[in-house]
């Protein structure tokens, strides 16, 4: 995707989002406002495109401001979750469209073959069987995980082992493109992305995580994350959305919030995805080590002092 066009269409997308803010479509102030559904959208694309986080920072993020709406009102926090991942969806799909028609066509190519022939055919393979782990750990342990996983203590914890994760991996060497991985690989990075289900530990965070340790240079890390991005999120959005949207009972004063989040997210991710694409190319990941270890120590900070409680 050009440059031109990614800046043109997230500054569409983030402008009408605040222009529906602005004239207040559809708002319900004793629901998530437009505005609230604004700042969770931004923070959706960039953090879930970013080695951050993007579930911690929507707990953090509510719980740092004391927004409890979501939290208290499940119904409506799932269809508004779906239209968070449905902006990145299209984000991550958009820019990198080339790169999806190419190794669809070489994942098809390789079934009428029954072979793997080029690095096309083996990124596309890779992309598919590292899905597969997380798709299995998020079905069977979804609501063990909401029950059990997401309070800001937990999440501080997590950032803070992930950043140091991090820093661990990026020092090995850039041995490895993204052609040069094999299915095991694969598997490797597949059960690797289970772990991100765990807010806190952020998909892309573990996934390029996964890949330096590997050996992949920067470039193609980053790469491989927002690729196995969209199996992983339109899996979820898929199932969310028909379960949650079209086939459930829509609470009130969805339609606000959801278009002007998801529009945000969108925008949001697709400035996230060049940001980190070019920054990558010229730097290591230590931007991103430092921002979670200080936002961990804000939160154990916050807790600690009595500002805020452990748990949300």
């Amino acid at each position: 995707m050009r440059r031109s066009l990614v800046y043109g269409v997230a500054g569409a997308a983030l402008g009408l989002a605040v222009v529906l803010v602005l004239v207040g479509f559809a708002d319900d102030p004793d629901a998530l406002t437009n505005g609230q559904a604004f700042v969770l959208g931004v923070v959706q694309g960039a953090t879930e495109l970013l080695p951050i986080s993007s579930s911690g920072h929507l707990t953090l993020v509510p719980w740092a401001a004391e927004w409890t709406y979501l939290e208290e009102n499940d119904r409506f926090h799932q269809t508004f979750d779906v239209a968070l991942h449905l902006g990145t969806l299209v984000a991550v799909a958009a820019y990198f469209w080339s790169d999806l028609v190419r190794l669809v066509r070489a994942w098809l190519g390789t079934l009428a073959r029954r072979r793997i022939e080029t690095a096309d055919d083996r990124i596309a393979w890779f992309v598919v069987v590292a899905t597969i782990p997380a798709g299995i750990v998020g079905l069977l342990g979804e609501d063990l995980i909401a029950d059990n996983l997401g309070e800001p203590w937990q999440i501080a914890i997590l950032l803070a082992a992930g950043a140091l994760l991090l820093a661990w991996a990026d020092h090995f060497p850039e041995r490895k493109h993204m052609g040069d991985l094999g299915l095991r690989h694969a598997v490797v990075m597949g059960l690797a992305q289970a772990l991100a289900l765990a807010p806190g530990v952020s998909r892309s965070g573990i996934t390029i995580t996964a890949a330096r340790f590997m050996g992949l240079d920067r470039d193609g890390a980053a790469r491989f994350s927002f690729l196995l991005l969209l199996p992983t999120v339109l899996g979820a959005v898929v199932l969310k959305g028909v379960g949650d949207v079209l086939l459930g009972d829509l609470p009130a004063g969805w339609q606000g919030p959801f278009l002007v989040g998801m529009l945000a997210a969108l925008g949001s991710g697709l400035l996230a995805i060049d940001w980190l694409l070019g920054y990558v190319r010229r730097h290591t990941y230590e931007v991103f080590v430092w921002y979670r270890l200080v936002v961990a120590a804000l939160v154990a900070l916050a807790i600690v002092s009595g500002a805020r409680s452990a748990t949300f």
